[in-house]
């Protein structure tokens, strides 16, 4: 993998990735507390959480997902 974004689309991935756990870290207390009962929120946690960690990872190696697919993203 060879770094296809600047230092400005790491940052805003880096943001969007710790947003996503950070939404995930508030749905998991939601669902450990009875606020949220069903178990498909535990879907939208994992997904939540696996889309926060991946976003971190493009961050941190300087490579898009999207970007190596060839699609251009503003930023």
């Amino acid at each position: 993998m060879q770094c296809n974004i600047d230092a400005r689309g790491q940052a805003i991935r880096l943001q969007i990735g710790l947003l996503s756990l950070a939404a995930a870290a508030v749905l998991a207390v939601l669902c450990l507390t009875g606020v949220l009962g069903s178990a498909w929120w535990w879907a939208a946690v994992a997904g939540a959480a696996g889309g926060g960690a991946f976003g971190v990872f493009e961050a941190r190696a300087g490579w898009c997902a999207v970007r190596a697919l060839g699609i251009k993203t503003p930023f």
